[in-house]
């Protein structure tokens, strides 16, 4: 059984940074796309950032330029830098992971997820 974990979420006044993590455990992907996605009060789940093993990357417009997403593959743990935050960006903030390469945006494309982590901007 695959479990994700995150963790570093928590309040920021905006124009803050917070990094989050995620950590998978019960099977090693050697091969897989991890993914952060979010879901704030009242509003769907909407993808943020996701990458591959090779480094393959791919954001969210409303993210680019602000936030990074990287990975430890020796570790299992994969990050999300996010910084000049605002108020918009106040979410519960989903990991996810998916076998296979191709990194994509589908929600319904990936195979586990975590329970979620709370971010939230004060303006």
């Amino acid at each position: 059984q695959v479990q994700l974990v995150e963790s570093g979420g928590g309040l920021v006044q905006a124009g803050g940074s917070l990094r989050l993590s995620c950590v998978v455990s019960g099977r090693t992907f050697s091969s897989g796309v991890m993914g952060w996605f979010r879901q704030a009060q009242g509003k769907e789940r909407e993808f943020v950032a996701a990458i591959n093993r090779s480094g393959g990357v791919d954001y969210a417009d409303s993210v680019k330029g602000r936030f990074t997403i990287s990975r430890d593959n020796a570790k299992n743990t994969v990050y999300l830098r996010m910084n000049s935050l605002t108020p918009e960006d106040t979410a519960v903030y989903y990991c996810a992971a998916r076998q296979g390469w191709r990194v994509t945006p589908n929600p319904q494309q990936y195979d586990y997820w975590g329970q979620g982590t709370q971010v939230t901007v004060s303006s």
